[in-house]
């Protein structure tokens, strides 16, 4: 049964946050090279780089809440926080991610469409795509009152783009949108 969310306070999310990062950790799994599409300050990409010790690339389109740093670190893995559109990864090579992630930021994306695109065409065959949004008629719609995607909509969404096996559900309470796909061995970005 869906949580009311009328009745979870406010800073709900503010809360789960650190269930969430170590739970999207533990998804992304060996993946030695992650990018994050939406990146905002890098959070998602420092915890990473930290606790993960992945090369992780966040990707932002708005530079003004990037963090100043870009080095390397010896006890971590290297970060790299940049501004650049989710849609034209033109700084990539096709295949050279082992997996993407998204957090709070697809409902974001002005095409979220050729965002997952370009997603599948810079992840390696066997990949994983991990999007973390929030869900229509949850708590963030009451405190934001922006427009989310459901379920079988970022099913829709991901399997359109080329990801296979796809699946969404609502976690934590049904407040928050989490999404898998995969890059198949042999699949490619979509014929233009």
């Amino acid at each position: 049964m869906a949580t009311d969310p009328k009745i979870l306070p406010d800073d709900f999310y503010q809360t789960i946050r650190p269930k969430l990062y170590r739970r999207i950790g533990r998804s992304l799994g060996l993946a030695h090279r992650v990018l994050d599409l939406g990146c905002g300050r890098c959070e998602l990409v420092t915890f990473l780089r930290t606790a993960y010790r992945q090369r992780v690339t966040g990707v932002d389109i708005s530079d003004g809440k990037l963090p100043r740093h870009d080095a390397p670190s010896k006890s971590r893995g290297p970060m790299r926080c940049i501004k650049a559109d989710a849609s034209r990864l033109d700084f990539l090579s096709d295949a050279s991610v082992d997996a993407v992630v998204t957090l709070w930021a697809l409902h974001e994306m002005d095409d979220a469409a050729a965002a997952m695109e370009e997603a599948l065409r810079v992840l390696r065959p066997g990949g994983k795509m991990l999007a973390v949004d929030f869900p229509k008629d949850s708590l963030a719609q009451r405190l934001w009152n922006e427009d989310y995607l459901s379920a079988p909509e970022i099913r829709a969404l991901l399997s359109d783009a080329g990801f296979k096996r796809v699946r969404a559900r609502t976690v934590f309470r049904d407040q928050v949108l989490w999404a898998l796909g995969f890059r198949t061995p042999n699949a490619g970005t979509k014929a233009p």
